[in-house]
């Protein structure tokens, strides 16, 4: 197992919903570009992106496969539990396997949130974390996805090493249990320390198990409501050799399409230059634009640089 490491320093777009490329146009599209030198990672759609009209029933949880193939024309998707949790039973993930099955669309993972702290310093709470997160190993297995995504969280107010003991102590039992479903265990920055990528770094270094990995999130570095800043580029950078997955964030467009709040071909180029090629989550979190534009103005983005439908 390693040691930790040494601390780091912490350190509107022109568009209408009703101008949304169609699926049938972007398939063209995407076929008449180049064939395929420069094509390097497949896009998929977190369901995040379009959480209101999840939480409001205006889209159907359930059809959530088919709403991202014909309304987007994305091939790939990413759940997120809580919005499965009330009710949730194995019949919940049979009908979401039958849907994404009938539509040809890949299940590429599961978001995990709400199940407790994997780092809680009461042992039975940690446990109690460790083992909610079964059932959506279990559903995750049967959906034919690669991984789940889970939270390294703790008790804020302790040390940076002992959150770090901590929150890799129950990411290892959980990485253990997921050796028997064949999955692998994704932390994302959310959060606390784990928005800190020298600190996600060191976890996973700590954890040391061949399931654990990181999913980046661009935009997901720092914390503005914990009142710290730490750069995209380089949280994103540091936990990149770790990455089994890349959420790309999104807020905001301009007129020329391209991301406003970041410099995402940077980050992009980052991803790239690491070799990564798996999949990358359109994640939209704008307030500016309506969702359904964010969502497409995001899959065009990643077009143009390298991403397959």
């Amino acid at each position: 197992m390693n040691t930790r490491r040494q601390f780091l320093t912490r350190g509107a777009l022109g568009l209408t919903a009703a101008s949304i490329t169609t699926p049938a146009l972007i398939a063209a599209h995407h076929k008449s570009g180049s064939a395929d030198t420069d094509t390097w990672f497949d896009i998929s759609l977190a369901q995040w992106s379009d959480n209101k009209d999840y939480w409001s029933g205006k889209k159907d949880k359930m059809r959530f496969a088919e709403i991202t193939k014909r309304e987007y024309g994305i091939n790939a998707i990413e759940y997120v539990n809580q919005f499965y949790m009330d009710g949730f039973s194995p019949a919940v993930t049979a009908e979401l396997k039958r849907v994404s099955d009938g539509e040809g669309v890949k299940n590429v993972l599961i978001m995990c949130d709400r199940c407790g702290r994997l780092g809680d310093p009461d042992p039975k709470k940690q446990t109690e974390s460790v083992e909610a997160h079964v059932p959506w190993l279990d559903a995750a297995k049967t959906l034919g996805c690669h991984a789940i995504r889970v939270n390294a969280h703790t008790e804020k107010s302790e040390s940076y090493g002992t959150q770090l003991d901590r929150c890799a102590d129950g990411l290892r039992r959980l990485c253990e249990i997921g050796d028997d479903y064949d999955l692998s265990v994704l932390v994302e920055p959310h959060g606390g320390l784990s928005s800190n990528g020298a600190w996600l770094a060191a976890l996973m270094d700590l954890v040391g198990h061949p399931r654990v990995g990181t999913l980046p999130d661009f935009a997901n570095y720092g914390s503005k409501r914990e009142g710290w800043e730490y750069s995209f580029y380089l949280g994103t950078a540091q936990s990149m050799p770790y990455a089994k997955g890349v959420s790309a964030k999104t807020k905001n467009f301009d007129e020329n399409g391209e991301e406003s709040t970041m410099d995402f071909r940077r980050l992009m180029k980052i991803v790239k230059d690491h070799g990564f090629t798996g999949y990358i989550g359109i994640e939209f979190e704008g307030r500016e634009m309506d969702p359904a534009v964010g969502i497409a103005a995001t899959r065009d983005l990643l077009v143009k640089l390298g991403g397959r439908l």
